[in-house]
Protein backbone atom coordinates (compact mmCIF):
# COMPACT_ATOMS: atom_id res chain seq x y z
CA UNK A 1 0.00 0.00 0.00
CA UNK A 2 0.87 3.49 -0.21
CA UNK A 3 1.98 5.64 2.25
CA UNK A 4 1.92 9.74 2.35
CA UNK A 5 2.96 12.50 4.80
CA UNK A 6 3.27 16.22 4.28
CA UNK A 7 6.35 17.33 5.82
CA UNK A 8 7.52 20.24 3.92
CA UNK A 9 10.25 21.11 5.90
CA UNK A 10 12.36 17.59 6.34
CA UNK A 11 14.97 17.12 4.11
CA UNK A 12 14.32 13.33 4.75
CA UNK A 13 11.43 11.01 5.85
CA UNK A 14 11.62 7.65 6.75
CA UNK A 15 8.52 5.35 7.08
CA UNK A 16 9.08 2.71 9.93
CA UNK A 17 6.43 -0.54 9.10
CA UNK A 18 6.44 -2.88 11.07
CA UNK A 19 9.82 -2.18 12.34
CA UNK A 20 11.25 -2.35 8.68
CA UNK A 21 12.71 1.15 7.69
CA UNK A 22 11.97 2.88 3.99
CA UNK A 23 13.06 6.13 2.64
CA UNK A 24 10.01 7.91 1.66
CA UNK A 25 10.62 10.24 -1.89
CA UNK A 26 9.39 13.71 -3.02
CA UNK A 27 6.02 13.54 -4.35
CA UNK A 28 6.87 15.58 -7.91
CA UNK A 29 3.35 16.77 -7.97
CA UNK A 30 2.72 18.13 -4.71
CA UNK A 31 5.38 20.28 -2.74
CA UNK A 32 6.03 19.03 1.13
CA UNK A 33 4.66 15.78 0.09
CA UNK A 34 6.67 12.53 0.52
CA UNK A 35 5.30 8.96 -0.74
CA UNK A 36 6.74 5.31 -0.87
CA UNK A 37 5.21 1.74 -0.87
CA UNK A 38 5.00 -0.61 2.12
CA UNK A 39 3.59 -3.96 2.44
CA UNK A 40 0.83 -3.81 5.16
CA UNK A 41 -2.29 -5.46 6.20
CA UNK A 42 -5.17 -4.06 8.49
CA UNK A 43 -3.65 -3.50 12.21
CA UNK A 44 0.06 -2.77 10.92
CA UNK A 45 1.69 -0.46 12.94
CA UNK A 46 3.74 1.93 11.63
CA UNK A 47 5.10 5.82 11.90
CA UNK A 48 7.36 8.80 10.25
CA UNK A 49 10.65 9.80 11.26
CA UNK A 50 11.53 13.48 9.59
CA UNK A 51 15.80 13.69 9.37
CA UNK A 52 16.98 12.49 12.55
CA UNK A 53 14.34 12.65 14.58
CA UNK A 54 12.36 10.14 17.03
CA UNK A 55 9.36 8.28 14.76
CA UNK A 56 5.89 9.75 14.94
CA UNK A 57 2.73 8.83 14.56
CA UNK A 58 0.96 9.62 10.92
CA UNK A 59 -0.98 13.12 11.23
CA UNK A 60 -3.45 11.37 9.00
CA UNK A 61 -3.54 8.46 11.57
CA UNK A 62 -6.64 6.15 11.59
CA UNK A 63 -5.93 4.69 14.59
CA UNK A 64 -4.05 4.97 17.85
CA UNK A 65 -4.05 1.40 19.84
CA UNK A 66 -1.70 2.66 22.12
CA UNK A 67 -2.33 6.32 22.66
CA UNK A 68 -1.59 9.68 20.78
CA UNK A 69 1.94 8.97 21.33
CA UNK A 70 2.25 5.41 20.29
CA UNK A 71 2.70 3.80 16.83
CA UNK A 72 -0.14 4.63 14.16
CA UNK A 73 -2.25 1.58 12.60
CA UNK A 74 -3.44 0.62 9.17
CA UNK A 75 -7.21 0.31 8.89
CA UNK A 76 -8.98 -1.01 5.77
CA UNK A 77 -11.84 1.00 5.80
CA UNK A 78 -13.39 -2.01 3.89
CA UNK A 79 -12.79 -4.43 5.99
CA UNK A 80 -16.28 -3.21 8.16
CA UNK A 81 -19.79 -4.97 6.97
CA UNK A 82 -22.46 -2.35 7.59
CA UNK A 83 -25.58 -4.57 8.50
CA UNK A 84 -27.74 -1.19 7.42
CA UNK A 85 -28.65 0.50 4.09
CA UNK A 86 -29.00 3.94 5.54
CA UNK A 87 -30.76 6.67 3.52
CA UNK A 88 -30.11 9.64 6.20
CA UNK A 89 -31.97 11.33 8.29
CA UNK A 90 -31.88 15.14 7.76
CA UNK A 91 -31.96 18.12 11.34
CA UNK A 92 -35.33 19.86 10.12
CA UNK A 93 -37.65 18.23 12.82
CA UNK A 94 -35.13 16.65 14.78
CA UNK A 95 -34.57 16.09 18.42
CA UNK A 96 -31.04 15.65 19.34
CA UNK A 97 -29.07 13.77 22.68
CA UNK A 98 -25.91 14.93 23.57
CA UNK A 99 -23.76 11.98 24.84
CA UNK A 100 -20.56 11.56 26.29
CA UNK A 101 -19.27 7.87 25.65
CA UNK A 102 -17.64 7.94 28.48
CA UNK A 103 -19.70 8.60 31.42
CA UNK A 104 -23.02 7.51 29.38
CA UNK A 105 -22.40 4.34 31.19
CA UNK A 106 -20.26 2.86 33.37
CA UNK A 107 -18.05 0.90 31.18
CA UNK A 108 -17.35 3.97 29.03
CA UNK A 109 -17.32 2.12 25.48
CA UNK A 110 -19.10 2.65 22.31
CA UNK A 111 -20.54 -0.82 22.36
CA UNK A 112 -21.92 -0.18 26.08
CA UNK A 113 -23.13 2.94 24.76
CA UNK A 114 -24.87 1.08 21.54
CA UNK A 115 -26.90 -1.29 23.94
CA UNK A 116 -28.85 1.31 26.01
CA UNK A 117 -29.65 2.91 22.48
CA UNK A 118 -32.82 1.64 22.54
CA UNK A 119 -33.59 4.28 25.58
CA UNK A 120 -33.31 6.89 23.18
CA UNK A 121 -35.60 5.51 20.72
CA UNK A 122 -38.67 4.88 23.22
CA UNK A 123 -38.10 8.71 24.20
CA UNK A 124 -37.98 10.00 20.70
CA UNK A 125 -35.09 11.09 20.30
CA UNK A 126 -33.70 11.54 16.72
CA UNK A 127 -30.37 11.94 16.48
CA UNK A 128 -27.46 11.00 18.85
CA UNK A 129 -24.44 13.88 19.28
CA UNK A 130 -21.91 11.87 20.36
CA UNK A 131 -19.04 14.54 22.14
CA UNK A 132 -15.32 14.17 20.78
CA UNK A 133 -14.28 10.30 20.06
CA UNK A 134 -10.60 11.47 18.36
CA UNK A 135 -7.78 10.07 21.35
CA UNK A 136 -6.44 11.73 24.13
CA UNK A 137 -3.60 11.06 26.57
CA UNK A 138 -4.84 9.21 29.09
CA UNK A 139 -7.95 6.87 29.46
CA UNK A 140 -11.45 9.43 30.80
CA UNK A 141 -11.82 13.08 29.42
CA UNK A 142 -13.91 14.79 27.42
CA UNK A 143 -12.31 14.74 24.68
CA UNK A 144 -11.74 18.54 23.79
CA UNK A 145 -8.43 17.81 24.21
CA UNK A 146 -8.48 15.38 21.39
CA UNK A 147 -5.46 14.77 19.00
CA UNK A 148 -5.38 12.71 15.58
CA UNK A 149 -8.65 13.48 14.57
CA UNK A 150 -8.81 11.17 12.06
CA UNK A 151 -8.62 8.68 14.16
CA UNK A 152 -10.93 7.21 17.58
CA UNK A 153 -9.90 6.66 20.91
CA UNK A 154 -8.76 3.40 21.57
CA UNK A 155 -10.16 2.96 25.50
CA UNK A 156 -13.88 3.77 23.47
CA UNK A 157 -13.33 0.60 21.21
CA UNK A 158 -11.04 2.46 18.03
CA UNK A 159 -12.66 2.51 14.86
CA UNK A 160 -14.70 -0.55 14.51
CA UNK A 161 -16.34 0.17 17.61
CA UNK A 162 -17.69 3.22 16.30
CA UNK A 163 -18.63 1.52 13.39
CA UNK A 164 -20.71 -0.67 15.55
CA UNK A 165 -22.40 1.97 17.02
CA UNK A 166 -23.05 4.47 14.33
CA UNK A 167 -24.53 0.71 12.46
CA UNK A 168 -26.52 0.16 15.84
CA UNK A 169 -27.98 3.61 15.60
CA UNK A 170 -29.29 3.07 12.23
CA UNK A 171 -30.85 0.02 12.88
CA UNK A 172 -33.19 1.56 15.39
CA UNK A 173 -33.60 4.67 12.69
CA UNK A 174 -31.19 7.01 15.24
CA UNK A 175 -29.19 9.79 13.03
CA UNK A 176 -25.71 10.02 14.65
CA UNK A 177 -23.96 13.40 14.94
CA UNK A 178 -19.93 13.87 15.95
CA UNK A 179 -18.65 16.88 17.76
CA UNK A 180 -14.95 17.60 16.28
CA UNK A 181 -12.25 19.89 17.48
CA UNK A 182 -11.31 22.23 15.02
CA UNK A 183 -9.66 25.21 16.68
CA UNK A 184 -6.98 23.45 18.76
CA UNK A 185 -5.58 20.12 19.47
CA UNK A 186 -4.89 18.82 23.53
CA UNK A 187 -1.85 20.20 25.31
CA UNK A 188 0.68 16.78 25.20
CA UNK A 189 0.05 14.10 22.40
CA UNK A 190 0.06 16.83 19.38
CA UNK A 191 2.56 16.09 17.09
CA UNK A 192 1.82 18.02 14.21
CA UNK A 193 4.03 21.16 14.77
CA UNK A 194 6.94 19.03 13.75
CA UNK A 195 5.31 17.78 10.50
CA UNK A 196 4.33 21.14 9.12
CA UNK A 197 3.12 24.90 9.94
CA UNK A 198 -0.61 23.74 11.51
CA UNK A 199 -0.49 26.31 13.90
CA UNK A 200 0.08 30.16 13.80
CA UNK A 201 1.06 32.95 16.22
CA UNK A 202 -0.33 35.00 13.41
CA UNK A 203 -3.39 34.98 15.64
CA UNK A 204 -3.47 33.65 19.31
CA UNK A 205 -6.91 31.59 20.96
CA UNK A 206 -7.66 30.31 24.93
CA UNK A 207 -5.44 27.63 24.13
CA UNK A 208 -2.35 29.08 23.09
CA UNK A 209 -1.49 28.99 18.78
CA UNK A 210 -3.99 29.33 16.40
CA UNK A 211 -4.60 26.42 14.08
CA UNK A 212 -3.14 27.92 10.62
CA UNK A 213 -6.32 28.92 8.65
CA UNK A 214 -4.38 32.08 6.28
CA UNK A 215 -0.87 32.25 7.12
CA UNK A 216 2.34 30.65 4.66
CA UNK A 217 1.42 26.60 4.42
CA UNK A 218 -2.49 26.83 5.68
CA UNK A 219 -4.02 25.55 2.31
CA UNK A 220 -2.44 22.26 3.81
CA UNK A 221 -3.81 22.65 7.22
CA UNK A 222 -7.13 23.30 5.97
CA UNK A 223 -7.43 20.54 3.43
CA UNK A 224 -5.99 18.32 6.50
CA UNK A 225 -8.87 19.48 8.33
CA UNK A 226 -11.89 19.38 5.18
CA UNK A 227 -10.54 15.54 4.71
CA UNK A 228 -10.72 14.70 8.38
CA UNK A 229 -14.41 16.17 8.39
CA UNK A 230 -15.06 14.15 4.93
CA UNK A 231 -13.72 10.95 6.27
CA UNK A 232 -16.01 11.07 9.53
CA UNK A 233 -18.81 11.36 7.36
CA UNK A 234 -17.94 9.03 4.32
CA UNK A 235 -16.32 6.35 6.45
CA UNK A 236 -17.99 6.01 9.41
CA UNK A 237 -21.81 7.30 7.72
CA UNK A 238 -22.11 9.99 10.07
CA UNK A 239 -25.34 12.23 9.62
CA UNK A 240 -23.38 15.64 10.65
CA UNK A 241 -20.74 17.13 12.59
CA UNK A 242 -20.93 19.56 15.31
CA UNK A 243 -17.94 22.45 15.10
CA UNK A 244 -16.85 23.16 18.18
CA UNK A 245 -16.29 27.09 19.29
CA UNK A 246 -15.77 28.15 15.45
CA UNK A 247 -15.29 31.99 16.49
CA UNK A 248 -11.86 30.85 17.27
CA UNK A 249 -10.85 29.75 14.13
CA UNK A 250 -9.15 32.78 12.93
CA UNK A 251 -9.14 33.06 8.95
CA UNK A 252 -8.44 36.06 7.43
CA UNK A 253 -8.98 34.71 3.65
CA UNK A 254 -11.30 35.66 1.29
CA UNK A 255 -13.05 32.06 1.44
CA UNK A 256 -13.29 31.62 5.16
CA UNK A 257 -12.36 27.82 6.02
CA UNK A 258 -15.78 27.15 7.03
CA UNK A 259 -17.49 27.98 3.52
CA UNK A 260 -14.89 25.67 2.12
CA UNK A 261 -16.19 22.52 4.45
CA UNK A 262 -19.87 23.75 4.39
CA UNK A 263 -19.28 23.41 0.49
CA UNK A 264 -17.03 20.42 0.58
CA UNK A 265 -19.77 18.46 3.05
CA UNK A 266 -22.84 19.55 0.39
CA UNK A 267 -20.83 18.00 -2.45
CA UNK A 268 -20.41 14.43 -0.25
CA UNK A 269 -24.13 15.11 0.33
CA UNK A 270 -24.63 15.04 -2.86
CA UNK A 271 -21.97 12.27 -3.99
CA UNK A 272 -23.32 9.29 -1.34
CA UNK A 273 -27.02 10.82 -1.82
CA UNK A 274 -28.23 10.94 2.20
CA UNK A 275 -28.21 14.84 3.93
CA UNK A 276 -25.50 15.74 6.04
CA UNK A 277 -25.50 19.08 7.98
CA UNK A 278 -23.34 20.89 10.23
CA UNK A 279 -24.03 22.73 13.51
CA UNK A 280 -21.78 25.44 14.53
CA UNK A 281 -21.01 26.26 18.24
CA UNK A 282 -20.17 30.13 18.26
CA UNK A 283 -21.18 32.98 20.83
CA UNK A 284 -21.23 35.81 18.35
CA UNK A 285 -24.01 35.75 17.71
CA UNK A 286 -23.65 36.61 13.24
CA UNK A 287 -26.57 35.27 11.28
CA UNK A 288 -23.48 34.83 8.31
CA UNK A 289 -22.56 31.57 10.08
CA UNK A 290 -26.08 30.12 9.07
CA UNK A 291 -26.54 31.90 6.10
CA UNK A 292 -26.40 29.80 2.69
CA UNK A 293 -23.47 30.20 0.84
CA UNK A 294 -25.42 32.02 -2.12
CA UNK A 295 -26.52 34.66 0.16
CA UNK A 296 -22.87 35.74 0.93
CA UNK A 297 -23.31 33.16 4.49
CA UNK A 298 -20.75 30.37 5.57
CA UNK A 299 -23.08 27.78 4.71
CA UNK A 300 -23.42 25.68 8.06
CA UNK A 301 -27.00 24.07 8.27
CA UNK A 302 -27.54 25.28 12.18
CA UNK A 303 -25.73 26.99 15.79
CA UNK A 304 -25.96 26.06 19.09
CA UNK A 305 -28.18 28.96 20.48
CA UNK A 306 -26.83 29.98 23.78
CA UNK A 307 -28.90 32.99 24.73
CA UNK A 308 -31.94 31.08 25.14
CA UNK A 309 -30.34 28.65 27.14
CA UNK A 310 -29.05 31.74 29.28
CA UNK A 311 -32.48 33.65 29.13
CA UNK A 312 -34.05 30.07 30.71
CA UNK A 313 -31.64 29.48 33.16
CA UNK A 314 -31.92 32.55 34.58
CA UNK A 315 -35.84 32.66 34.33
CA UNK A 316 -35.60 29.10 36.13
CA UNK A 317 -32.65 29.94 38.69
CA UNK A 318 -32.36 33.30 39.39
CA UNK A 319 -28.56 33.15 38.65
CA UNK A 320 -27.07 36.56 37.71
CA UNK A 321 -22.97 35.50 37.84
CA UNK A 322 -21.23 36.03 34.76
CA UNK A 323 -22.40 36.03 31.42
CA UNK A 324 -26.12 35.43 32.80
CA UNK A 325 -26.13 39.03 34.51
CA UNK A 326 -26.83 40.48 30.74
CA UNK A 327 -30.35 38.23 31.11
CA UNK A 328 -31.22 38.38 34.78
CA UNK A 329 -32.45 41.53 35.00
CA UNK A 330 -35.61 40.99 33.24
CA UNK A 331 -35.43 37.04 32.15
CA UNK A 332 -39.18 36.58 31.03
CA UNK A 333 -38.79 39.41 28.28
CA UNK A 334 -35.40 37.79 27.54
CA UNK A 335 -36.66 34.57 27.21
CA UNK A 336 -39.75 36.03 24.85
CA UNK A 337 -36.97 38.22 22.98
CA UNK A 338 -35.28 34.80 21.85
CA UNK A 339 -38.16 32.94 21.17
CA UNK A 340 -39.42 35.34 18.51
CA UNK A 341 -36.09 36.19 16.86
CA UNK A 342 -33.79 33.43 18.22
CA UNK A 343 -30.60 35.81 19.27
CA UNK A 344 -31.27 38.05 22.51
CA UNK A 345 -28.24 39.87 22.09
CA UNK A 346 -28.79 41.00 18.16
CA UNK A 347 -26.45 44.40 18.29
CA UNK A 348 -27.94 45.09 21.89
CA UNK A 349 -25.30 46.58 24.68
CA UNK A 350 -23.52 43.33 26.81
CA UNK A 351 -22.39 44.37 30.52
CA UNK A 352 -20.64 40.75 30.57
CA UNK A 353 -18.81 42.25 27.49
CA UNK A 354 -19.01 45.68 27.92
CA UNK A 355 -19.60 46.55 24.67
CA UNK A 356 -22.64 46.02 21.81
CA UNK A 357 -22.57 42.56 20.55
CA UNK A 358 -24.39 40.29 17.65
CA UNK A 359 -26.67 41.61 14.84
CA UNK A 360 -30.34 40.54 14.38
CA UNK A 361 -32.01 37.48 12.26
CA UNK A 362 -33.64 37.93 9.28
CA UNK A 363 -36.79 35.71 10.81
CA UNK A 364 -37.94 36.16 7.10
CA UNK A 365 -35.10 33.79 5.85
CA UNK A 366 -33.64 31.74 8.77
CA UNK A 367 -35.53 28.69 9.38
CA UNK A 368 -36.38 28.66 13.27
CA UNK A 369 -35.05 24.80 12.70
CA UNK A 370 -30.79 26.43 12.54
CA UNK A 371 -30.93 27.45 16.14
CA UNK A 372 -30.63 24.68 18.40
CA UNK A 373 -32.19 25.29 21.92
CA UNK A 374 -31.64 23.38 25.15
CA UNK A 375 -31.57 23.55 29.04
CA UNK A 376 -28.59 21.97 29.80
CA UNK A 377 -25.12 21.07 27.89
CA UNK A 378 -21.87 19.90 28.57
CA UNK A 379 -20.71 22.86 29.02
CA UNK A 380 -23.32 24.41 30.90
CA UNK A 381 -23.48 21.51 33.44
CA UNK A 382 -19.68 20.76 33.58
CA UNK A 383 -18.48 24.63 33.30
CA UNK A 384 -20.15 24.74 36.78
CA UNK A 385 -17.61 24.00 39.77
CA UNK A 386 -19.30 21.40 40.77
CA UNK A 387 -20.86 19.83 37.74
CA UNK A 388 -24.19 20.19 39.19
CA UNK A 389 -27.29 19.92 37.36
CA UNK A 390 -30.71 21.58 37.27
CA UNK A 391 -31.83 18.71 39.17
CA UNK A 392 -29.64 19.51 42.07
CA UNK A 393 -31.78 23.04 42.18
CA UNK A 394 -35.05 22.65 40.76
CA UNK A 395 -38.26 20.90 41.83
CA UNK A 396 -39.97 18.46 39.05
CA UNK A 397 -41.86 21.06 38.65
CA UNK A 398 -39.43 23.48 37.24
CA UNK A 399 -37.74 20.81 35.31
CA UNK A 400 -41.26 20.03 33.74
CA UNK A 401 -41.24 23.46 32.31
CA UNK A 402 -37.59 23.65 31.32
CA UNK A 403 -38.34 20.63 29.18
CA UNK A 404 -41.69 21.91 27.78
CA UNK A 405 -40.11 25.18 26.80
CA UNK A 406 -37.10 23.44 25.21
CA UNK A 407 -39.57 20.85 23.08
CA UNK A 408 -42.00 23.14 22.42
CA UNK A 409 -39.85 26.24 21.11
CA UNK A 410 -39.48 27.09 17.50
CA UNK A 411 -35.88 25.49 17.55
CA UNK A 412 -34.41 22.36 16.96
CA UNK A 413 -34.45 20.66 20.48
CA UNK A 414 -31.60 19.25 22.54
CA UNK A 415 -31.23 17.15 25.39
CA UNK A 416 -28.19 16.57 27.66
CA UNK A 417 -28.05 12.48 28.39
CA UNK A 418 -29.93 12.47 31.46
CA UNK A 419 -31.78 15.11 31.83
CA UNK A 420 -34.91 13.34 30.55
CA UNK A 421 -35.17 11.62 34.21
CA UNK A 422 -33.56 14.22 36.20
CA UNK A 423 -31.05 12.23 36.54
CA UNK A 424 -29.26 12.90 40.29
CA UNK A 425 -25.55 12.26 39.41
CA UNK A 426 -23.06 15.96 38.33
CA UNK A 427 -21.37 16.04 35.58
CA UNK A 428 -18.10 16.96 36.33
CA UNK A 429 -14.92 18.26 35.16
CA UNK A 430 -12.07 15.44 34.85
CA UNK A 431 -9.22 14.47 32.77
CA UNK A 432 -6.89 11.59 32.64
CA UNK A 433 -3.52 13.64 31.81
CA UNK A 434 -0.61 11.20 31.85
CA UNK A 435 1.92 14.14 32.24
CA UNK A 436 1.65 14.64 36.28
CA UNK A 437 3.17 18.27 35.51
CA UNK A 438 -0.18 19.02 33.42
CA UNK A 439 -2.34 17.28 35.49
CA UNK A 440 -1.29 19.54 38.85
CA UNK A 441 -1.65 22.46 36.59
CA UNK A 442 -4.77 21.74 35.36
CA UNK A 443 -5.90 20.94 39.01
CA UNK A 444 -4.50 23.87 40.73
CA UNK A 445 -6.03 25.99 37.79
CA UNK A 446 -9.35 24.73 37.69
CA UNK A 447 -9.48 25.59 41.74
CA UNK A 448 -8.00 28.74 41.59
CA UNK A 449 -10.25 29.57 38.89
CA UNK A 450 -13.45 28.90 41.02
CA UNK A 451 -11.36 30.27 44.34
CA UNK A 452 -12.34 33.79 42.66
CA UNK A 453 -15.87 33.15 42.77
CA UNK A 454 -15.84 32.30 46.22
CA UNK A 455 -15.36 28.43 46.25
CA UNK A 456 -13.29 26.51 48.87
CA UNK A 457 -9.84 24.49 47.38
CA UNK A 458 -11.94 21.14 48.77
CA UNK A 459 -15.43 21.63 47.34
CA UNK A 460 -13.59 21.76 43.79
CA UNK A 461 -13.15 18.36 42.52
CA UNK A 462 -9.87 16.96 41.09
CA UNK A 463 -10.13 16.85 37.52
CA UNK A 464 -7.66 13.76 38.15
CA UNK A 465 -9.38 12.19 40.46
CA UNK A 466 -10.50 8.77 38.95
CA UNK A 467 -13.70 9.13 41.51
CA UNK A 468 -14.37 12.71 39.49
CA UNK A 469 -15.29 10.58 36.35
CA UNK A 470 -17.08 8.08 38.20
CA UNK A 471 -19.42 10.38 39.83
CA UNK A 472 -20.53 11.51 36.37
CA UNK A 473 -21.45 8.74 35.32
CA UNK A 474 -25.24 8.05 34.64
CA UNK A 475 -26.71 5.61 37.12
CA UNK A 476 -29.32 3.60 35.16
CA UNK A 477 -31.30 2.68 38.12
CA UNK A 478 -33.03 5.94 38.36
CA UNK A 479 -35.34 6.17 35.74
CA UNK A 480 -37.13 3.24 37.38
CA UNK A 481 -37.65 4.94 40.50
CA UNK A 482 -40.53 7.40 40.97
CA UNK A 483 -39.68 10.40 41.18
CA UNK A 484 -37.38 10.38 38.14
CA UNK A 485 -39.54 7.94 36.04
CA UNK A 486 -42.04 10.88 36.24
CA UNK A 487 -39.89 13.26 34.10
CA UNK A 488 -39.20 10.90 32.08
CA UNK A 489 -42.62 10.14 31.19
CA UNK A 490 -43.22 14.24 30.63
CA UNK A 491 -40.15 14.32 28.29
CA UNK A 492 -41.78 11.64 26.35
CA UNK A 493 -44.98 12.79 26.20
CA UNK A 494 -43.81 16.14 24.79
CA UNK A 495 -41.47 14.60 21.94
CA UNK A 496 -44.12 12.83 20.87
CA UNK A 497 -46.29 15.59 20.86
CA UNK A 498 -43.78 17.33 18.57
CA UNK A 499 -43.82 15.05 16.40
CA UNK A 500 -47.84 14.95 15.91
CA UNK A 501 -48.69 18.46 16.22
CA UNK A 502 -47.02 20.38 12.97
CA UNK A 503 -47.23 23.59 14.33
CA UNK A 504 -44.49 22.39 16.97
CA UNK A 505 -42.31 21.71 13.83
CA UNK A 506 -43.13 24.32 11.61
CA UNK A 507 -39.42 26.62 11.00
CA UNK A 508 -41.24 30.11 10.91
CA UNK A 509 -39.84 32.15 13.75
CA UNK A 510 -42.09 34.69 12.63
CA UNK A 511 -45.30 32.90 13.76
CA UNK A 512 -44.14 32.53 17.62
CA UNK A 513 -46.30 34.97 19.52
CA UNK A 514 -45.59 35.30 23.20
CA UNK A 515 -47.04 37.12 26.19
CA UNK A 516 -45.64 37.17 29.68
CA UNK A 517 -45.69 38.93 33.48
CA UNK A 518 -42.26 39.30 34.42
CA UNK A 519 -43.35 39.58 38.04
CA UNK A 520 -46.15 36.67 38.30
CA UNK A 521 -43.51 34.74 36.95
CA UNK A 522 -45.28 33.33 33.66
CA UNK A 523 -44.92 32.59 29.81
CA UNK A 524 -47.19 31.44 27.44
CA UNK A 525 -46.46 31.33 23.55
CA UNK A 526 -48.45 30.75 20.50
CA UNK A 527 -47.04 28.55 17.25
CA UNK A 528 -50.27 28.30 14.78
CA UNK A 529 -53.00 26.55 16.92
CA UNK A 530 -51.04 25.05 19.49
CA UNK A 531 -50.46 27.11 23.06
CA UNK A 532 -47.96 26.13 25.92
CA UNK A 533 -48.23 28.27 29.28
CA UNK A 534 -45.67 27.93 31.86
CA UNK A 535 -45.73 28.68 35.26
CA UNK A 536 -42.13 29.64 37.00
CA UNK A 537 -43.73 30.86 40.22
CA UNK A 538 -45.37 29.15 43.08
CA UNK A 539 -48.97 30.69 43.11
CA UNK A 540 -51.75 29.98 40.57
CA UNK A 541 -51.33 31.99 37.54
CA UNK A 542 -54.23 33.36 35.63
CA UNK A 543 -52.91 33.43 32.36
CA UNK A 544 -55.62 34.95 29.22
CA UNK A 545 -55.20 33.22 26.26
CA UNK A 546 -58.29 34.26 24.29
CA UNK A 547 -61.68 33.07 24.20
CA UNK A 548 -61.63 30.17 21.46
CA UNK A 549 -62.50 26.17 22.78
CA UNK A 550 -59.20 25.13 24.26
CA UNK A 551 -58.35 21.26 24.36
CA UNK A 552 -55.42 20.10 26.72
CA UNK A 553 -53.04 18.25 24.99
CA UNK A 554 -50.82 17.61 27.91
CA UNK A 555 -50.33 19.16 31.11
CA UNK A 556 -47.80 18.49 34.38
CA UNK A 557 -50.00 19.14 36.87
CA UNK A 558 -54.26 18.35 36.39
CA UNK A 559 -55.75 21.39 35.11
CA UNK A 560 -58.85 22.76 33.19
CA UNK A 561 -58.85 23.97 29.52
CA UNK A 562 -59.74 28.52 30.01
CA UNK A 563 -63.43 28.97 30.56
CA UNK A 564 -66.23 31.37 28.70
CA UNK A 565 -63.74 33.85 29.65
CA UNK A 566 -60.64 32.50 28.25
CA UNK A 567 -58.06 32.73 31.28
CA UNK A 568 -55.94 29.66 32.34
CA UNK A 569 -55.86 29.18 35.79
CA UNK A 570 -52.03 27.45 35.73
CA UNK A 571 -51.47 25.84 39.22
CA UNK A 572 -47.86 26.86 40.63
CA UNK A 573 -44.50 25.64 39.05
CA UNK A 574 -46.46 23.73 36.29
CA UNK A 575 -47.20 23.50 32.56
CA UNK A 576 -49.48 23.03 30.37
CA UNK A 577 -49.76 22.45 26.25
CA UNK A 578 -52.93 23.07 24.62
CA UNK A 579 -54.88 23.36 21.28
CA UNK A 580 -57.17 25.97 20.32
CA UNK A 581 -57.96 26.15 17.00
Amino acid sequence: MQFEVWAPQADRVTLQCEGAARALTRDPERAGWWKGEATADDGARYGFALDDGPVLPDPRSRRQPDGPDGLSAVVDQERYRWRVPWPGRELPGAVLYELHVGTYTPEGTLDAAAARLGHLVELGITHVELMPVCPFPGRHGWGYDGVSLWAVHEPYGGPEALKRFVDRAHELGLGVVLDVVHNHLGPSGNHLPSFGPYFTDTHTTPWGAAVNLDAPGSDEVRAFLVGSALAWLRDFRLDGLRLDAVHALYDTRATHFLEELSAAVDHLAAEVGRPLFLIAETDLNNPRFITPRTENGLGLHAQWNDDFHHALHTALTGESQGYYGDFARDPFAALAKTLTGGYFHDGTYSGFRERHHGRPLDRARVAGHRLLGYSQTHDQIGNRAQGDRLSAHLSPGLLACAATLVLTAPFTPMLFMGEEWAAGTPWQYFADHTDPALAQAVRRGRRREFAAHGWAEKDVPDPGDPATRERSCLDWSEPERVEHARVLDWYRRLIALRRDQPDLTDPDLADTKVAYDERARWLAFRRGDVRVAVNLGKEVAAIPLGSRPALVLAAWEPVEAPGADGVLQLPGESCVVLSQP
